[in-house]
């Protein structure tokens, strides 16, 4: 390995003396007529899981099935943190 592959790498790992400008710009891709039903998704599909939950529960049904939930929630969770991230 030489001095120029050396350099080479370091300037890939942002180790360059060179001065960059760092701004954040965040610019939605979705409107907030889609965020907002985005986000109504998210909260909708969160209660309905919670309340098939509950029902699991109180009929005592094997706590195995409660794993069948995790898609669920994942959905209302993607539904949410969609519309707060804004894509």
């Amino acid at each position: 390995m030489t001095i120029a592959d050396l350099t080479y790498f370091l300037e890939l790992n942002g180790s360059s003396n060179k001065k960059e400008e760092t701004g954040e710009v965040c610019i939605a891709n979705i409107s907030p007529l889609e965020r907002q039903k985005r986000l109504r998704f998210g909260i909708g599909q969160f209660v309905f899981t919670i309340a098939i939950l509950g029902i699991m529960i109180v009929v005592h049904l094997n706590p195995l099935w409660r794993i069948s939930l995790l898609f669920l929630f994942w959905a209302a969770a993607t539904g949410y943190f969609q519309a707060r991230d804004k894509t």
